[in-house]
C-alpha cells in the first residue's frame, strides 16, 4: 500500500509541476546566478516545505470536514479557475 500511494503521489506531483510557473522560475534564476546547486536546493526545499505544509493541512482538515466535501470543493475550484482563465479573468 505505500509503495502504490507513493508512485501515484509522485506520478501526479511531478506532472503537475512540469512546465508550471515554478519551472520556469527556477530556470530563470539558475540561469541569471550560475549556481545551480544553490538553485536546487532551494527549490527543492521550497517544494518539500510546501508539500509538508499541504500534508499537515490535509490531516487536519480531514478531521473536520468529510473527504468527499474536500473533493467536491477542490473540483468546483479548479472548473472555476478553469474557466475564469477561459474568458480572461485570470
Amino acid at each position: 500500500m505505500f509503495w502504490q500511494t507513493f508512485l501515484s503521489t509522485f506520478g501526479l506531483v511531478f506532472l503537475a509541476e512540469l512546465g508550471d510557473k515554478t519551472q520556469l522560475a527556477t530556470m530563470l534564476l539558475v540561469a541569471q546566478e550560475k549556481s545551480p546547486a544553490a538553485v536546487f536546493a532551494g527549490s527543492a526545499s521550497a517544494l518539500v516545505l510546501s508539500s509538508f505544509i499541504g500534508v499537515v493541512a490535509g490531516l487536519a482538515i480531514t478531521k473536520v470536514i468529510p473527504t468527499s466535501f474536500i473533493q467536491t470543493g477542490a473540483a468546483i475550484a479548479f472548473i472555476t479557475i478553469g474557466v475564469l482563465m477561459l474568458v480572461g479573468k485570470i
